[in-house]
């Protein structure tokens, strides 16, 4: 059997520019942080996809038409390994997206990327946090009014998104969420596996010292018998 000649195709979109994930381990920690929170929080959503770090193309047969954004999530996409985001094959309009932000992507983050998000991908709420507090100003959230951004109020310190049913702000000086209805931060994976580690080790160290509270009142009975 005559074996087929393969040939390239001959329209690429990049999956990568070779450029590292983000600017520091900062950055990049608080694109890893964001992403597991907003995953654990709709992991049982089916149609919620969040990613971060990958192009995502919003101009059919133009590969230049082209963003990154450091976290985003969009409703109407299942959960799946992505390689890139295009929107003329999934959702063409997402919900939210976050920039970790510096000195060096600022113009960009607040002026082209700004356009592409309110006009292009109608992105209902863009933040841009700056986690060194280099750029003023180095925390500001929008929400998406036609294809305008206003700047949301902050409350209590923190921004609320609608869009997420959160409010995002710091914790003890790092980037969370907090769920306004619990009254609470969002845990990291990592924090989680802490705490519940504290709370066993916690309730390990209440049971011994219950049950040599208990031994204490056996050997007190048995000095009251043995003196009868």
């Amino acid at each position: 059997m005559q074996e087929k000649i393969r040939t390239a195709p001959t329209l690429v979109y990049p999956e990568s520019d070779g450029e590292p994930m983000a600017e520091t381990p900062r950055h990049q920690q608080v694109m890893i942080d964001c992403m597991d929170v907003l995953r654990n929080r709709f992991r049982g959503i089916p149609d919620v996809y969040i990613a971060g770090n990958m192009f995502l193309y919003y101009e059919e047969g133009n590969p230049r038409k082209s963003v990154s954004p450091d976290v985003f999530m969009v409703r109407g996409v299942s959960k799946q390994e992505l390689r890139t985001y295009k929107t003329w094959k999934q959702q063409p309009f997402l919900d939210f997206v976050l920039e970790a932000a510096s000195p060096s992507t600022y113009t960009r983050d607040f002026n082209e990327k700004i356009e592409i998000y309110a006009k292009i991908l109608k992105v209902k709420a863009y933040c841009i946090y700056d986690p060194y507090y280099e750029i003023d100003p180095y925390f500001v959230g929008f929400r998406l009014v036609g294809e305008v951004y206003e700047e949301i109020p902050f409350v209590n310190g923190r921004i609320p998104l609608e869009v997420l049913g959160l409010e995002l702000g710091e914790h003890e000086g790092v980037l969370r969420f907090y769920d306004p209805v619990k009254s609470a931060w969002l845990l990291t994976s990592e924090e989680r596996v802490a705490q519940e580690s504290l709370a066993r080790q916690a309730a390990e160290s209440r049971a011994q010292h219950a049950e040599a509270e208990l031994e204490k009142l056996r050997a007190a009975l048995e000095r009251l018998e043995s003196d009868k």
